[in-house]
């Protein structure tokens, strides 16, 4: 299916290429000056760590929907090895195999291209099998520490948790907004709860990914208006899926990454964040969630902390 016009319409109003200049990798992780750092840290009153990401481990949340994904394989290559001989000091490792998007992660803005092009107007073809992605890689966004704001869609319509064909909408951020008694401003990472992923904690993976609400395709032009640095949720596919458009398949993803140039997680926990934030009447933070620099990568796992 070709891009409707509507696409091309929200792109053309989102359009950040050129903005940092022609040779820009890393979008609107720009927005994240020392400025807007030294004011996050000013969020800490508590010192309260909240940990967002899930467990990596065999049995996580992909179930073959996307070829190739594979939650990690965890390996012992050495286990009491007594390397250096006899009664020497004895050595235990492992190593993994996962994909890089398999569990709790950022998306680069290599991760999708459309039309050709992915962010800045550089060509899809600049990413190769064995070169990787050559610009935007995920290590170009070598620290991701600003304020954080939760969205608490689902607690602010009285929900536990949205129905799975909710897109989120600019009104729903908005409530939420409001509901939270936080105002967004530029270079804040925004995370977005729906509490789908209670369906992954409770042990049902397939209806975790499948039907799932997520954001809508008008959401881009709410986050383009404030300057938001980036953004995540607790969903698998970020977007609603199956899509609200028919047949336009990862519409936000296009328009998020390759046409804002604004990074973007999944499989974030944001249950005990809620929680937090509920019980503290404040949804604003200091957000670690430093990529790991995998050189050309499409995307990078993430342990994110939120700091109350």
């Amino acid at each position: 299916m070709t891009l409707p016009p509507e696409f091309h319409e929200i792109a053309k109003r989102i359009n950040n290429w050129g903005r940092w200049g022609a040779d820009d990798e890393i979008g609107t992780l720009n927005l994240i000056t020392d400025e807007v750092v030294r004011a996050a840290a000013a969020e800490i009153r508590t010192g309260r760590r909240i940990p967002l990401a899930l467990p990596l481990k065999e049995d996580g949340v992909q179930a073959g929907l996307i070829p190739g994904r594979v939650n990690p394989l965890h390996t012992m290559v050495q286990i009491n090895q007594e390397l250096f001989g006899p009664g020497t000091v004895a050595c235990s490792d492992d190593a993994v195999t996962m994909g890089l998007q398999s569990a709790t992660h950022w998306d680069a803005l290599t991760h999708v291209s459309h039309s050709g092009r992915i962010y800045n107007g550089r060509p899809a073809s600049t990413i190769t099998a064995h070169g990787r992605a050559e610009f935007s890689g995920i290590d170009k966004a070598r620290h991701i520490v600003s304020r954080g704001v939760l969205l608490d869609v689902a607690r602010a319509k009285g929900l536990d948790r949205l129905p799975g064909d909710h897109a989120v909408t600019p009104g729903d951020l908005a409530e939420a907004e409001e509901f939270g008694r936080v105002t967004v401003r530029a270079g804040d990472v925004v995370l977005v709860r729906t509490g789908q992923i209670q369906a992954y904690l409770a042990g049902d993976k397939h209806g975790y990914g499948f039907p799932s609400p997520g954001l809508s395709v008008h959401t881009p032009e709410w986050f383009h208006a404030r300057d938001v640095a980036a953004v995540a949720n607790d969903t698998l596919t970020f977007e609603i899926f199956p899509p609200e458009i028919e047949n336009l398949w990862l519409p936000v993803h296009a328009l998020d990454l390759v046409e804002m140039g604004m990074h973007q997680g999944q499989n974030w926990n944001l249950e005990e964040l809620s929680t937090a934030c509920a019980e503290a009447g404040r949804h604003s933070f200091l957000l670690s969630a430093m990529p790991e620099p995998f050189v050309g990568g499409t995307g990078t796992p993430v342990a994110p902390v939120a700091v109350l």
